[in-house]
């Protein structure tokens, strides 16, 4: 296939671009620096220059491919606050796709996350949905495009894809939050769980996707099913040297900035249901070994 990749050159978009390329597949990484098109270059990927903004180029290179892999999102937007403008572009982004791949047949992945799951009070799985809200909304256009001709598919992420190229996500900020305040903190008693992946699994997933997800699909990208924040606390401090402290709800958002809500929330899921559809398995460290191996920290 001729897959063009949006985040290609990214955490997740430069395994996947290798994965692919790997297996024979011709790819075509989006890039909006010069820094991003040379890295793209190297590994093996034809290049086309724009951002997420520019739809008629991504527009005409969906058209142009035979598979769109779709990883790249406006995270800055995200950090800073302006969620609403992030989930906006994604929306045209994603309606662009549509449109350009209606009735071919052509898979579109997109990613997703499990978090819109969180609070249900048991493990989450591929078949619970959210109506409306946040990415959720995104997830539901894609999925729909499956009645358009498209063999659409979306992977939902865990809040942390953790690796050695894992530079900017939960994880690094949990720890520089940790070095910065001189303790490593959780919310309450710290037993309300997140779910975790490698980022080779996840690349992986992806792949597969493209490959040979039926359309309409949800896909959960999960190893760890759900871990304890106060364990993940509890390493980043021994790792640290510092002390893994609870603190009171009401000083969440204080203390974790944009993350405070996100650190209190519940999100076990599981991927039961994505490995018996597509033979995908977990292969590669959970979050707590990976972070006694201490590149995190380096």
């Amino acid at each position: 296939m001729r897959v063009f990749v949006t985040g290609a050159s990214g955490h997740i978009g430069s395994p996947l671009v290798a994965g692919l390329l790997a297996a024979g597949h011709q790819v075509i990484g989006l890039a909006r620096s010069d820094e991003s098109a040379a890295k793209l270059a190297a590994a093996g990927a034809d290049v086309c220059r724009g951002t997420l903004d520019d739809l008629d180029v991504i527009a005409a290179a969906a058209a142009d491919a035979d598979g769109v892999a779709h990883l790249a999102f406006k995270h800055d937007a995200m950090v800073t606050g302006d969620f609403a403008s992030a989930i906006a572009a994604e929306m045209r982004v994603i309606e662009t796709f549509g449109d350009a791949l209606a009735g071919s047949g052509k898979p579109l992945v997109i990613a997703s996350g499990t978090l819109m799951l969180a609070g249900l009070g048991r493990t989450g799985t591929e078949d619970d949905t959210v109506d409306i809200g946040g990415r959720s909304d995104a997830e539901n256009m894609v999925i729909g495009f499956a009645g358009r001709g498209v063999r659409s598919s979306s992977v939902r992420l865990t809040p942390t894809v953790h690796s050695n190229l894992d530079h900017h996500g939960f994880i690094p900020i949990l720890i520089s939050i940790a070095r910065d305040k001189g303790a490593a903190a959780y919310v309450g008693d710290g037993l309300n769980r997140w779910p975790a992946v490698h980022t080779l699994d996840a690349a992986h997933l992806y792949q597969l996707a493209l490959e040979a997800a039926p359309a309409g699909s949800r896909l959960h990208a999960v190893g760890d099913e759900g871990i304890p924040l106060r364990q993940i606390a509890e390493t980043i401090g021994r790792h640290l040297g510092v002390p893994a402290v609870s603190i009171p709800a009401e000083d969440a958002n204080a203390h974790f900035g944009f993350l405070g809500p996100i650190v209190q929330l519940d999100n076990p899921t599981s991927s039961a249901l994505t490995q018996d559809l597509l033979g995908w398995k977990p292969e590669h460290p959970g979050l707590l070994e990976d972070l006694d191996e201490g590149h995190y920290f380096a």
